[in-house]
């Protein structure tokens, strides 16, 4: 059974071509279709560009929802980011969950490619969820220290409230934490559920965390 993406995919090719449409033309725009998720997913890049070559659409979504810009970004394929966006590829798309390229690509601490994302535009302080947050949460220090540098928003709140130093700390990372203090993140904020840094630190046991904010002043 096809997949739904792959149904759209052929759905729009049979309404490009209207009664023309054969088959063997929906049989090759599935194929077409599978090639390039799969060439994306390995960073295949001089597939990636044959593929649009051939008139493949950047902002492809794959079997799982995920734009094939999140695809390359999330898993730190440079030359099939470039690929993607030198051929008019959505900075900002987003997949279900709202995940944007920047956002997963600040996740998984590849920078280079975060870097790449901002110098075609993407949001550094988009509503909820950030690439800020997003990269406190595993403890990618280089990387928050380019997105603060950048003007990320130090106490921007996930819709639930969590902040970028909430997440180093839930993640056990001192040194992201220690960036994040330095840069003067708000140390007794609370979340919808009323809990702060140094409650997360107490409840995980990290003791070189929890001297840490209250060194800093947290009560």
């Amino acid at each position: 059974m096809f997949t739904d993406a792959r149904n759209r995919f052929a759905a729009r090719l049979i309404l490009a071509l209207g009664v023309l449409a054969l088959p063997a033309d929906v049989a090759l725009a599935q194929a077409l279709y599978d090639a390039f998720v799969q060439a994306v997913a390995v960073d295949r890049s001089d597939e990636v560009r044959k593929l649009l070559a051939r008139g493949m659409d950047p902002n492809t979504v794959d079997p799982n929802g995920d734009p094939v810009l999140v695809v390359a970004a999330r898993a730190g394929w440079e030359p099939t980011v470039d690929a993607l966006l030198a051929a008019g590829a959505k900075v900002d798309a987003q997949n279900k969950f709202g995940d944007k390229p920047v956002m997963v690509a600040a996740l998984g601490g590849h920078l280079s490619v975060v870097k790449k994302l901002f110098a075609r535009g993407a949001d550094v302080n988009p509503p909820g969820w950030t690439p800020l947050i997003y990269a406190a949460s595993n403890g990618h220090t280089e990387t928050v220290t380019y997105l603060i540098s950048v003007g990320a928003k130090i106490d921007a709140e996930s819709p639930n409230g969590t902040t970028a130093l909430m997440m180093a700390v839930r993640g056990g990372h001192l040194a992201t934490v220690d960036l994040l203090l330095a840069k003067s993140a708000d140390i007794n904020h609370r979340n919808q559920s009323g809990a702060n840094a140094l409650a997360w630190a107490e409840r995980s046991g990290n003791e070189s965390i929890v001297k840490a904010l209250k060194q800093a002043g947290a009560r």
